[in-house]
C-alpha cells in the first residue's frame, strides 16, 4: 500500500454521519411543519364552509317568508305573525330550515341564540302550520354551540335599517333582513359578512 493512500477517520466518519443526520431532522421538521399547516388550512376551510352552509339555509328560509296571519295564542284574534330583535327572528316561511316529512305549505320559524340550558349557540325552532303557539310550541330542530354570534336588522320602507321589526306598529313585512352569523370554529373566530335578503312579499308590500 502506497503511503499517500489514505480512508477517512473515525472522527470523520462521525462528523458526517452527524450532519446528514442534522439534515434529515431538519428536513422531517419542514415537512412536519407543512403538514400541520395544511391540516390547519383544511380544518380552516371545512369550518369556514360550515359557517357558510348555516349561513345560507338561513337566508333561503328567511327569502321566502311570507304575510301569514293567525292567532298567535289562545285569543281568536289573527295577527301578522313576525317579529324580529337584534338577536331572534320569528316568522313563516314556505321553505322550512329542515322540511317535514309530509309536504307543508307554510311553517313557523324561530331563530336565536341560545344562552341557557343544553340549548347553547344557534338555535332552529320549527311548528308546521296552521297550529296553535306557533313560536312558543316550536320544537329545536337544529342547534350549533360552535355558532354563538347571530344578530338581524331589517329594512324599512323608507330604506333605513332597523334593530328591531314590530308589527304591530309597521303592519308589513320588512323589504329586506340582514342576517350575520359567526362563532368559535375549530379553536378560531370565524364570521361571514352579512347577507342582506329581500324578502319578495316586503317588496311587493311596498309597491302597492
Amino acid at each position: 500500500m502506497r503511503r499517500d493512500q489514505r480512508g477517512f477517520t473515525l472522527l470523520e466518519l462521525l462528523l458526517a454521519l452527524a450532519m446528514v443526520g442534522a439534515l434529515v431532522v431538519i428536513a422531517f421538521s419542514s415537512v412536519r411543519i407543512a403538514l400541520a399547516s395544511w391540516r390547519q388550512g383544511e380544518d380552516r376551510a371545512e369550518a369556514y364552509q360550515h359557517l357558510r352552509g348555516v349561513a345560507l339555509t338561513l337566508a333561503r328560509s328567511v327569502g321566502s317568508a311570507y304575510p301569514y296571519n293567525a292567532p298567535r295564542g289562545d285569543t281568536p284574534t289573527a295577527v301578522l305573525l313576525f317579529g324580529g330583535s337584534g338577536s331572534s327572528l320569528e316568522f313563516v316561511t314556505q321553505a322550512a330550515p329542515y322540511p317535514p316529512s309530509i309536504p307543508v305549505a307554510f311553517t313557523a320559524v324561530v331563530i336565536e341564540l341560545g344562552t341557557t340550558g343544553e340549548q347553547r349557540g344557534l338555535v332552529i325552532r320549527q311548528r308546521v302550520l296552521p297550529n296553535r303557539n306557533p313560536f312558543t310550541d316550536a320544537v329545536v330542530v337544529f342547534n350549533d354551540p360552535t355558532l354563538t354570534e347571530v344578530s338581524f336588522s331589517y329594512l324599512d320602507e323608507s330604506g333605513a335599517w332597523q334593530d328591531s321589526w314590530d308589527v304591530e306598529t309597521q303592519k308589513r313585512l320588512p323589504r329586506a333582513i340582514r342576517v350575520s352569523v359567526g362563532g368559535t370554529l375549530n379553536g378560531r373566530a370565524q364570521a361571514l359578512l352579512p347577507l342582506t335578503v329581500p324578502l319578495r312579499v316586503g317588496i311587493e308590500q311596498q309597491q302597492q
